[in-house]
Order: C-alpha cells, then sequence, then structure tokens
C-alpha cells in the first residue's frame, strides 16, 4: 500500500481531499495508469448523499469515482495487448473469472465481483490506479480521455440496447432524459431505431437530447406521453420502452406504452418496490428484460464511437480540475436542469 492524495468520502455528507493507503503494486497481468478524467456518476452521488445504495452501505472511508481514462505507466508480467503511453480506459467490474456466471459469460452479475467505488472496494479519484489488463481498453487517437471516460455509462446504453433486442426501424421510448436515458436513446438509435421518443420533466436535457438526430423530445409536463405515442405510432405503441428514470410513478402507466408483443427494457433502479400489472403485460405478451451495469460492451461502444457515429461530447456539461472535487460533487447534489454529466480533471 502507498499513501496517494484522493477525493475520499469519509461518511454520508462528508468528502475529503486527503492522502490514504491505495495498492500501486503491478502485479502479473495488471497495469497500472495515470488517471486524466474521472466522471461524476450518479451513484457515487447517491453514497454521497445517502450512505447507501441497496445493501452497500459506507461503513469506512471509501475513495469514489468509477467512469474513467487514462494513460498507461506501466504494465505487469504476461500483459501483451498493451503498452506504456497508450490511451485508455478501464471496465470498473472485476469478476471471479471461474465463477459460474463468468463462465455462463454474464460477468456482470458474478456476486463476487469488485466494482470500483462500490464499498468496500475504492475508485479511481485518484492520481494513478492498478488494474487488471483484460479489463482496460486502448481508446482510438480520435477518442479523447473525456469521451473516453464516457464508455463506462454508455456501456450501459449498449447493454440495454443489446438487450432490447431491437430490429431496424423500431420505434422506442426513453423514459429519463439523464445522462443514463440519453446514453440509452443514442444506443438504441445505433442499434437500428429509426426514433427514440424521450420523455423527462426537463426541457433543458430534453433540448440536449433532441440535438442527437432520431430523437424525438417529449416534455411530460406538458403532454401526455400515452397519447403522444399513441399519435407517433398511428395508435400501435412504441416497439420496445426503456425505462431509465428510476420512478416508481413511471411504472403507473409503464404497460400504456408499448405495442401488443413489444418490450420493455428496465434500466432504472426504483428506491422502492412497484406496483406490476401482470395482466396487461400478458394480454399483451411484453417482453421483460432487466440490465444490470453491462457484459462484453466496451469494444462495441468504443468502436462506434471511433467510427464518428456515436458523438457523446455535448453530454459533458463541465469540468473541473480534481482539487475542485468537492465542488463537483456539490454540483451533481444540485441538480441543475441543464447538467447531464459532470467531469473532474486530474492534473498533467
Amino acid at each position: 500500500m502507498t499513501k496517494v492524495r484522493a477525493l475520499v468520502l469519509e461518511r454520508q455528507h462528508q468528502l475529503q481531499l486527503r492522502d490514504i493507503d491505495l495498492p500501486q503494486t503491478v502485479g502479473p497481468g495488471e497495469v497500472r495508469i495515470k488517471i486524466d478524467t474521472v466522471g461524476v456518476c450518479g451513484s457515487d452521488v447517491h453514497y454521497y448523499t445517502h450512505g447507501r445504495i441497496g445493501p452497500f452501505v459506507v461503513q469506512a472511508p471509501i475513495v469514489l469515482g468509477h467512469e474513467a481514462a487514462g494513460t498507461i505507466v506501466e504494465t505487469g508480467e504476461g500483459v501483451e495487448h498493451l503498452k506504456i503511453g497508450d490511451r485508455v480506459c478501464m471496465e470498473p467490474g472485476i469478476p471471479d473469472p471461474n465463477s459460474r456466471a463468468s463462465r455462463l459469460g454474464l460477468y456482470n452479475i458474478d456476486p463476487a465481483v469488485r466494482f470500483w467505488a462500490t464499498p468496500p472496494i475504492h475508485g479511481v479519484l485518484t492520481a494513478h490506479v492498478v488494474h487488471p489488463g483484460n479489463y482496460t481498453f486502448k481508446l482510438p487517437d480520435n477518442v479523447s480521455f473525456a469521451e473516453g471516460a464516457m464508455v463506462e455509462p454508455f456501456a450501459v446504453g449498449m447493454q440495454a440496447a443489446a438487450k432490447a433486442k431491437i430490429a431496424p426501424g423500431d420505434t422506442a421510448v426513453v423514459l429519463g432524459a439523464g445522462p443514463i436515458g440519453t446514453m440509452v436513446a443514442i444506443a438504441a438509435l445505433a442499434g437500428g431505431c429509426a426514433r427514440a421518443i424521450v420523455a423527462d420533466l426537463a426541457q433543458p436535457k430534453l433540448d440536449i437530447a433532441k440535438s442527437f438526430k432520431g430523437v424525438v423530445p417529449v416534455n411530460i409536463r406538458d403532454k401526455n406521453l400515452g397519447a403522444e405515442v399513441k399519435r407517433l405510432t398511428a395508435g400501435w405503441g412504441a416497439d420496445v420502452v426503456f425505462e431509465c428514470s428510476g420512478s416508481p410513478k413511471a411504472w403507473e402507466t409503464l404497460l400504456d406504452l408499448p405495442r401488443p408483443g413489444g418490450a420493455v427494457v428496465v434500466v432504472g433502479l426504483p428506491v422502492a418496490p412497484v406496483a406490476f400489472d401482470i395482466a396487461t403485460a400478458s394480454t399483451k405478451e411484453i417482453r421483460i428484460e432487466t440490465v444490470f451495469r453491462y457484459a462484453h460492451q466496451y469494444d462495441r461502444a468504443i468502436a462506434l464511437m471511433a467510427s464518428g457515429r456515436v458523438d457523446l461530447q455535448p453530454l459533458i456539461s463541465a469540468t473541473f480540475p480534481f482539487e475542485d472535487s468537492i465542488a463537483a460533487f456539490d454540483r451533481a447534489v444540485e441538480g441543475r436542469p441543464a447538467d447531464v454529466k459532470l467531469q473532474i480533471r486530474l492534473p498533467d
């Protein structure tokens, strides 16, 4: 262990920039990365404001941050696909390669997965991090560090689009125009949807979402979403509905939105149990899919970004220097309507 400066969540409501012991020794199959950019994720903010997410409770000081990109500065024995100087982003979850979930290819739901900034595992809001080379991905020259730090949340969108089993020309509805909702819409469009009807209460977020070709924004303060979906689909309904808001209220009318035989993909996690209309789901034969993080999506996400088909730069609302990390989190807590993704840049 080596003492390094990091953004530490001491306990609920208390952040501090201070020295903390973190592993820095590179073992076989590992790399050491100089961190350049880290995104502020909603889960990081939730640990700050609530001290827990479900069964994961902050019981000891923990370093935050898991959406990151940087530069390889050291490689361990056996790492051949990466070299010093490579610009990379990192998949933050490390599963047990021998678990049944991993052997099935479902490593994201391995109960033993060690995920950055999920108690008690430290995150990466610090200068350097050691990580397995197999979960470290080289960035193409035309993808910036800031965009590289967006691969992690975009991978959630990619996982949702894959679970939807989109057919070319499909119409999607996305509930929620936050970072994940907007990225789900972008991934759905890249995956073949002809349009994505994005619904939210915050007009500034909808204005950002509608800058992407194929997005149809609906402000549910002004319009009834069910009526709009019927109007836009000639009464048939959407082929796939992505629930990204996490709002229990969304479930009250959720099954009005998909067409008969359509799909609902659950991305947002409600903080409380929700009532579910099994009768409607059954009589319409709605297919229900769920998403927890992602598996096997980083390569695909990076390829889309490198191709120019996906530009996530417009979603970056502001970038803070590392020394202002606490201010970045406090702004995230504010939930400004025009903010989509805040990032923190570490010193060169």
